[in-house]
């Protein structure tokens, strides 16, 4: 649409079903560069993707015309698919829900470099301790029993 301008920057994070470590190291990069790639597909400009065993961030800049739900639904749909078909990984599963924080364009610098540096992050801090602090810090009300389910 012509003179319709628009920032959705947003710091997305899911995690396996059940918190599960089930992305291997070697397979990691390959996943991610993946996601990246659906996220092309789809118009969406993928600025980081990374993670750990258990988890994935993504740092995504939105069309205009896209919800990020409707982001978030593609990405790990497609992902889930194509390790079921590329890495032998038949049960493998996303989380139902995920996090999705808006950020603005003096963040994305400091989102990208946290999204790259999870393996340093994760020696200090499990994912589960890190979703709640991000949850908190983004001072989103949420109940402890229903953050997992």
């Amino acid at each position: 649409m012509p003179h319709t301008y628009c920032s959705s920057l947003y710091h997305c994070v899911f995690s396996t079903r059940e918190r599960g470590k089930i992305i291997a190291p070697d397979i990691q990069g390959r996943l991610w560069a993946y996601m990246g790639g659906i996220a092309r597909g789809l118009q969406i400009k993928a600025l980081e993707v990374g993670g750990m065993y258990d988890h994935a961030h993504l740092l995504l800049s939105l069309p205009s015309t896209m919800a990020v739900a409707t982001a978030m639904r593609e990405i790990k749909s497609s992902s889930s698919q194509w390790m079921h078909e590329n890495c032998n990984l038949s049960s493998f599963a996303w989380q139902e829900g995920y996090g999705a924080f808006s950020i603005g364009s003096a963040q994305i610098e400091a989102a990208a470099a946290y999204i790259a540096n999870q393996t340093e992050h994760h020696r200090k801090r499990d994912f589960h301790s890190e979703f709640l602090a991000m949850l908190n810090k983004q001072g989103i009300a949420y109940d402890p029993r229903y953050v997992w389910g």
